[in-house]
């Protein structure tokens, strides 16, 4: 598939205009995250939590511990991931915005049972949070993968919202005296702190 679905549920009808319509897209905003939001519904109640993810083609994988009640369902999900890029002053507060890429997945999730491919998500994840780490680190044990449950979650419904680009004024504000425009949101990583315990002579590897 290289378009995204149009189900009632994706249908963006709030400035459907940003809506994303390509496949592709869905795949940059979700490879560019390292923290979603799942929201299941546990005895009845909704709950929201965030976690880890990775995508491997058009399937998205979450792992926690088996005691994870919010991961011991197949019930229907709802996974959200968002990147603030900026926060857009308007002359006018009616006008602030934020310019943004948000992706939102819906579905019934599978629990992965196969060891391998639970190696296949778990990589997807680990890679996705740290890059080039599943070549470096020991690998789990089998002990380890039972402790763990992944599930996996087609990306066949999801939608894509974004915004760029400077406020929107109405048009007699332009001649207040009030500054506007961008101020620019990132997200970086700092500089590595080695553990108490590490080895001596073991550096921090250069990953991609």
């Amino acid at each position: 598939m290289s378009t995204l679905s149009g189900t009632e549920r994706t249908r963006i009808r709030r400035l459907p205009e940003r809506a994303g319509t390509d496949r592709t897209a869905l795949h940059e905003i979700l490879d560019a995250g390292r923290i979603c939001h799942l929201g299941v519904i546990v005895d009845g109640s909704p709950r929201v939590l965030p976690t880890g993810y990775g995508r491997d083609g058009d399937t998205l994988y979450l792992h926690g511990s088996t005691g994870a009640t919010s991961l011991r369902t197949t019930s229907e999900i709802c996974v959200t991931v968002t990147h603030l890029d900026g926060l857009v002053l308007a002359r006018s507060l009616f006008h602030h915005s934020m310019n943004y890429r948000s992706a939102v997945v819906y579905g019934h999730p599978r629990v992965v049972v196969s060891p391998e491919e639970k190696l296949t998500g778990l990589r997807a994840i680990v890679e996705n949070l740290t890059p080039g780490r599943w070549d470096v680190a020991r690998r789990p044990t089998r002990k380890e993968l039972a402790a763990t449950t992944l599930l996996a979650l087609s990306l066949a419904e999801a939608s894509v919202k974004t915004r760029s680009g400077p406020p929107g004024d109405d048009e007699e504000d332009y001649a207040l005296d009030v500054w506007a425009g961008e101020l620019p949101v990132g997200e970086t990583i700092g500089s590595p702190i080695p553990d108490s315990r590490l080895r001596p002579g073991v550096t921090y590897p250069t990953l991609p």
